[in-house]
């Protein structure tokens, strides 16, 4: 296939190299361009990001369960540290049965008494310190849903902005080969160009379509789960929203460079909320202890009573009115089958909390490890990409170009090549998507999101 300057002949002011080659090969250099985000623009997202999940925080229906679950929990403490209702006693002694008269013996009363029945030693007190550790427990809770909303839209919102860069590279891509697709039918009308270069321009023409229509299913179905914090009315008003696959990460940044060279990150994983959480549970069962040892003491009540009579005495005299007092006392003197096992079980349930702290510890610096290496890992691939295979597969599409112009290349290496080099291109945003997506859950260990928290839910609970 023999091209020339007759070209300009057909009406194509453009230069030869972009109505032939260039056509695809500029592709990746358009895109190029629109990867390069500037510093603005990359906090621009952040803030628009930050925006969306302290909108979605702020009416998330978990966040309040869990405040009010720590709200009962609160006030399920109040109850237990009360005591318990004094019972009431009523009744008649010394009833005579032949007569069923009150004032026949001077034995019989009509009798009202109240008894009470106390707690051992502490154990009100110690009852309500532990429904409030309890509460404690559960208002942690809230914390870790804010981070797992966090993580969650964060990661939805960089594959959107990843899906959104190769939407405008699809579709730039699109209308070149649709250039190309027309400058072919051109040649081949005039016998310049062969069948085989109309049907294989045809072809990618047709291939981009469905990868284009594949694309934005995808971009709807993430609009459609970030709905699921933000709510269907935000659905309905924000179809076409503008993403990005980079953020900034400062919080995040000067945690791990305060961590530089160690393996260890328990001082700042004792900050997250799974990890106080298991402090509290810890708190739980050592109080547990406590209200243990309390069964180790004695229990005690008290009874009142008054008997009314109304029959004579002996002397022929109104027989006086009595008075009753006792005191009661549960003493624990054989304490090995009750007292002894449930403390021993107390004591174990504490040991056993603090060996799943320790685990849950473990487990989480590992992650951290693992999500630090996988970082640098993605950093020297980016960077290997951008210094080398990039220039590379550029330099390869404008020496296929030359080849095509001169005769020497076919076509297809002009398309192998043009693709090769997008390819690669969608590759360094996947990389840099796949390297922010790491950063969020980074952050969701160590606590490097730099949204705002709204107010808690347990001031709205407490004010209704």
């Amino acid at each position: 296939m023999i091209v020339n300057n007759e070209l300009y002949g057909l009406g194509f002011a453009k230069p030869l190299s972009l109505c032939i080659a260039v056509s695809i090969a500029a592709i990746p250099a358009v895109s190029y361009a629109k990867e390069v985000n500037t510093s603005a623009s990359i906090a621009a997202s952040t803030n628009q990001l930050n925006a969306l999940i302290e909108s979605a925080l702020s009416q998330d229906s978990s966040r309040a369960q869990y405040a009010s679950q720590s709200l009962a929990m609160t006030e399920s403490g109040a109850a237990s540290a009360t005591l318990m209702d004094p019972k009431l006693k009523v009744g008649v002694g010394g009833l005579p049965v032949d007569s069923f008269k009150f004032d026949d013996d001077p034995m019989t009363n009509i009798s009202v008494g109240l008894m009470q029945q106390f707690e051992r030693g502490s154990t009100l007190e110690l009852n309500q310190r532990k429904a409030s550790q309890q509460s404690s427990g559960l208002s942690l809770q809230v914390g870790l849903r804010e981070r797992e909303v966090a993580t969650q839209m964060t990661q939805l919102w960089l594959e959107l902005g990843y899906l959104q860069y190769a939407e405008s590279i699809i579709v730039e891509n699109q209308r070149l080969m649709a250039e190309m697709e027309q400058f072919v039918k051109t040649n081949y009308s005039i016998g310049k160009s062969e069948a085989q270069d109309l049907l294989n321009t045809q072809l990618q023409v047709d291939k981009l379509e469905e990868k284009l229509q594949l694309n934005r299913q995808m971009q709807s179905r993430i609009i459609s789960q970030l709905s699921e914090w933000l709510g269907s009315n935000w659905l309905g008003s924000n179809r076409s929203l503008s993403a990005s696959y980079t953020l900034n990460w400062p919080t995040l940044e000067a945690i791990l460079s305060s961590h530089a060279g160690t393996a260890q990150y328990y001082d700042q994983l004792s900050q997250h909320p799974m990890t106080q959480m298991a402090d509290s549970n810890i708190s739980v069962n050592q109080i547990q202890v406590e209200v243990a040892e309390q069964a180790y003491t004695p229990q005690f009540g008290v009874e009142v009573m008054y008997a009314y009579r109304q029959a004579n005495n002996m002397r022929g005299e109104p027989a006086s009115d009595l008075v009753s007092a006792y005191l009661t006392m549960d003493i624990p003197l054989f304490t090995g089958s009750r007292q002894d096992k449930n403390l021993a079980a107390a004591q174990h349930q504490v040991g056993a909390a603090k060996y799943q702290k320790d685990t849950l510890l473990a487990q989480m610096n590992a992650q951290v490890n693992a999500l630090v290496n996988d970082r640098l890992n993605l950093q020297e691939r980016i960077e290997r990409y951008q210094d080398r295979l990039l220039p590379q597969a550029t330099a390869r599409t404008q020496a296929v170009e030359r080849g095509y112009q001169n005769s020497t290349a076919q076509f297809g290496d002009v398309i192998t090549a043009s693709s090769d080099e997008l390819a690669l291109q969608l590759e360094v945003a996947r990389l840099t998507t796949d390297l922010h997506i790491t950063n969020s859950k980074l952050a969701a260990l160590l606590g490097g999101f730099t949204y705002a928290s709204p107010e808690s839910p347990l001031t709205h609970s407490k004010q209704q």
